[in-house]
């Protein structure tokens, strides 16, 4: 084997180098993540168990406050895990468990990390929790039907009427109880109330709500009995109602406001009781205790990183080393057949047997050369088959005219149309070289239109019933070009009719194939051998090579069918049996 090119030296120390310096990045990077997050990992997991176990208990709250019992929480409790990946476990007071995520928390993890009661919420786990610490989500007999919400919501559409008419805008709240009113600004409501237009309710704990519902006025009843035997010995006894932003306050101005409300609590507790799940205990799993660390590393993991970080530059320079000579092997084959290419040598090739990228890079290459091969053996054959072609018309008009010039020839009739039969032979084979022309450039002129292929092939028997016979299946519309589609079928049943003896028919025949219609033109000539099917279409090719121009034609018209079937859109096949006739197909999409 030759010596290695400097190049290939030169990609060989750029893999190594490279690898060692992916690996050197990685292991670095790995160091310093995990020095600089590990620490402060530590440091937040509490603070992120305590966020998960506040985040847990206000779900739950909210579970109990719209449900009776804690039948069901085990899918609330699995969401919650899968949120915040604690274990949870809910017990009752005496300890007997309600449910849990999962299998629940082990005895000797646990952690109580609250009583979940939304009759008493806990301001630690909830800092914005109501002074009488029970969740603003229990409604209890004061949710609205959805007969009432219906009412007071038109109620308070009406209401915003007047803010809509002033330069300060209202908007309409509702509560989760189905309570709706108007939340405008002081100075908006004391306008339209002097205006008479309308009273806009607010959020203000002494707007009294003047018209209750039915189902608030029946649970404000209830509620005002609980707290009679309460405020009994009070100075100021009054009951409570509801004010527009669906707050319990006092009737009037009271002198003991903190009296009230411990009684309002109480009597709050009795009536929301039955409606909201009883108290339980949440268990937490308890997190684990971080061991020693070494500059922000645990100790243990420290170790491993030095021995990862060995082994990891080890195999980065055996897989570089074996990946470069993988690389450069192949390279090196795909550049000699380059450069032997470059210097004349067509046949050329590269001989890669790696399976991988490279493999498509060296078959790309000889794809590129059998194709320059090819292109170049066609310009050749191009150029002899033109020149043969020309010769013979042009030969038997010189000679007549020489003959005619001489006085061997008189320029009789007879004279004069054989001349005119061979510039008629070069015309068409001018022409027939102008369409290919113009098809190898894409620039065929096409001017399509919605065509009956069917009737079209009738119209060509219908020319010459001796020879031609047509068997159409129906309509057979497509979109053509209706010249060239003659023209196309008019190739093929010229080159049948060559090929046939004499007394035999040409078939046209002309069916729907599914989305598709199929045209064929089928002779009982002598057919064409297996080996040469693959040339029908090939410009100047003769299944007999004896065959002259006057016997076998130009050998353009079927390459001329192929272009002008894939104009259209279609495809052209040929079958052939040798001794039993040919068939050429023609399949279009159908229009």
């Amino acid at each position: 084997m030759a010596a290695e090119s400097s190049w290939q030296h030169s990609i060989r120390l750029r893999f190594l180098a490279g690898g060692v310096l992916v690996a050197v990045c990685a292991i670095a990077a790995t160091a310093w993540l995990a020095a600089s997050t590990t620490t402060g990992a530590i440091r937040q997991e509490q603070g992120e168990t305590a966020a998960s176990t506040a985040l847990s208990y206000n779900a739950l709250l909210g579970y109990a406050a719209g449900h009776a019992t804690w039948t069901g929480v085990a899918d609330t409790l699995q969401g919650l895990h899968r949120t915040t990946g604690l274990d949870l476990e809910l017990a009752t007071t005496s300890g007997a468990r309600i449910a849990a995520s999962g299998d629940g928390v082990p005895v000797d993890e646990r952690k109580l990390a609250t009583v979940v009661d939304p009759l008493a919420v806990d301001p630690a786990l909830q800092p914005d929790a109501p002074g009488d610490r029970i969740d603003a989500r229990v409604i209890g007999p004061f949710t609205l039907p959805a007969a009432e919400r219906e009412v007071v919501r038109k109620r308070a559409d009406d209401e915003v009427v007047c803010a809509g008419k002033l330069p300060a805008a209202a908007k309409i709240v509702e509560t989760s109880g189905g309570r709706v009113f108007v939340e405008a600004d002081p100075k908006t409501r004391r306008i339209c109330d002097q205006l008479g237009l309308a009273v806009i309710g607010g959020p203000a704990e002494d707007d009294v709500l003047q018209d209750p519902t039915p189902t608030e006025t029946a649970a404000l009843g209830e509620l005002n009995r609980l707290l009679i035997p309460c405020i009994e010995g009070q100075r100021d006894q009054v009951k409570a109602v509801l004010s527009a932003a669906g707050k319990l306050v006092p009737a009037a101005t009271i002198s003991d406001s903190a009296g009230f409300a411990i009684c309002l609590t109480q009597a709050r507790h009795r009536q929301l009781a039955p409606y909201v799940a009883p108290a339980a205990l949440l268990y937490v799993s308890a997190p684990g205790t971080p061991g020693p660390t070494v500059v922000g590393l645990p100790a243990a993991g420290a170790l491993r990183i030095v021995a990862a970080a060995v082994g990891v530059l080890a195999l980065t320079l055996l897989v570089g080393f074996f990946l470069a000579n993988r690389v450069l092997r192949p390279l090196g084959t795909l550049a000699d057949a380059a450069r032997r290419m470059r210097s004349g040598d067509r046949t050329a090739r590269a001989d890669v047997a790696a399976k991988w990228e490279i493999a498509d890079v060296a078959q790309a290459f000889n794809d590129m050369a059998e194709h320059v091969e090819r292109t170049e053996r066609q310009r050749t054959e191009l150029v002899s088959d033109v020149s043969h072609e020309l010769r013979t018309p042009l030969g038997t008009l010189r000679g007549w005219l020489i003959a005619t010039q001489d006085g061997l020839a008189k320029p009789d009739p007879a004279l004069i149309e054989s001349l005119l039969e061979e510039t008629e032979v070069l015309r068409h084979l001018v022409d027939d070289l102008q369409d290919l022309a113009h098809a190898d450039a894409g620039e065929l002129r096409m001017s399509l239109e919605d065509v009956d292929a069917g009737e079209v092939l009738r119209q060509i028997a219908a020319a010459r019933p001796d020879v031609l016979v047509a068997e159409v299946s129906g309509a057979l519309p497509v979109r053509a070009d209706r010249v060239r589609l003659r023209q196309l079928i008019g190739n093929l049943v010229t080159n049948a009719l060559r090929h046939s003896p004499p007394g035999e028919h040409v078939v046209l025949r002309g069916a729907r194939a599914g989305a598709r219609v199929e045209l064929s033109v089928v002779d009982r000539g002598a057919g064409i051998a297996a080996e040469d099917l693959p040339h029908v279409f090939d410009r100047f090719w003769r299944a007999d090579k004896s065959r002259s121009r006057s016997t076998g034609g130009s050998g353009l018209g079927l390459a001329i069918v192929k272009h002008l079937t894939e104009a259209h859109g279609g495809i052209v096949t040929v079958a052939s049996t040798p001794g039993a006739g040919t068939t050429v197909t023609v399949s279009l999409p159908a229009g």
